[in-house]
């Protein structure tokens, strides 16, 4: 994949430059031992514009583990498919606690407070798996069709890794099952998810697959995923759930919609100009990539583009 000339490129470099000379990049994910090996120097970034041009920079075509931000993409494809019916088994508010956290579903009836964090996504991801028989599948489906690339997939080490240290996923997916706020069964589930996470990918696939949040729910073909008001609450979302229990201090910083993933990466959209896609596999306290949250900062102020 080139690099086309535009003014965006020139930005790319300046931020690579500015995040080489930054001391400090964080710490891997430690406690998913198939990530905790991560070279936390490693950098790359990419912007797509609507028409799917893609300018990166560093390691912008290295796949890296993508674990939460594909909670983007099933939250998507269920709103596609289902509709608002979803918004019956998970709400839209931040949570202010931890992304692993069972204290808000004892006292909220197993109903988890947004789709981005691990209970909501597995609500999210057991109504995908009811809709379309292979949540997993799908997702990845829907990945290699934005991207454009069809060698995109899971990496079964990665998903075998999370498995093996899946308690407390396990504990969130039981609880709400005695609810019925999940209805499939839950060790398949628990599969399904994990495989989710386990999907492998880079920034210039992530910022394309990410395109149709800039283009208010039109995919790469011209086909229809969301309405436009789908569009807007999965952005909405993002702002202000997307860096787990950082969400205000990433608007703060950033202004843009984003989702992170402990895997060190960050997708961000500018609705109506473009997407991107940063990646760095140091990771701050709240697990979000340091130096990636710091790309983004230094983009929006370079470029202005901000949705504030």
């Amino acid at each position: 994949m080139s690099v086309p000339t535009s003014s965006f490129q020139p930005v790319l470099d300046r931020i690579a430059a500015d995040i080489a000379a930054r001391p400090g990049r964080g710490r891997p994910a430690g406690y998913i031992p198939a990530l905790a090996s991560a070279d936390p120097r490693r950098f790359g970034m990419a912007v797509a514009e609507l028409d799917g041009t893609v300018y990166g920079v560093g390691d912008w075509q290295h796949p890296f583990s993508t674990q939460s931000i594909t909670k983007v993409f099933t939250l998507a494809l269920v709103l596609s498919l289902d509709g608002d019916n979803l918004w019956e088994h998970v709400g839209r508010e931040p949570s202010g606690n931890p992304f692993n956290s069972l204290v808000q579903l004892e006292y909220e009836n197993g109903i988890p407070r947004n789709p981005f964090i691990n209970a909501g996504a597995l609500v999210v991801t057991d109504r995908l798996q009811t809709l379309t028989g292979d949540a997993a599948g799908a997702l990845r489906a829907f990945l290699r069709a934005e991207s454009g690339n069809p060698r995109l997939t899971f990496d079964e080490a990665v998903a075998a890794s999370e498995s093996a240290h899946g308690d407390r996923n396990a504990a969130l997916a039981h609880f709400m099952a005695s609810y019925g706020n999940i209805t499939n069964p839950v060790p398949g589930l628990l599969g399904q998810y994990f495989r989710q996470c386990s999907v492998e990918a880079s920034c210039a696939d992530l910022a394309l697959a990410a395109g149709f949040l800039a283009r208010h729910g039109i995919r790469a073909d011209g086909s229809s995923l969301l309405t436009r008001s789908q569009a807007k609450q999965v952005n909405a979302v993002m702002l202000t759930c997307g860096t787990y229990d950082a969400a205000g201090d990433f608007a703060h910083r950033v202004g843009l919609p984003g989702k992170s993933g402990v895997g060190g990466g960050i997708i961000a959209v500018v609705p109506g100009r473009c997407t991107l896609c940063v990646w760095s596999p140091g990771l701050d306290q709240r697990g979000n990539s340091v130096a990636g949250v710091a790309a983004l900062d230094r983009f929006t102020t370079l470029t202005g583009l901000s949705v504030f």
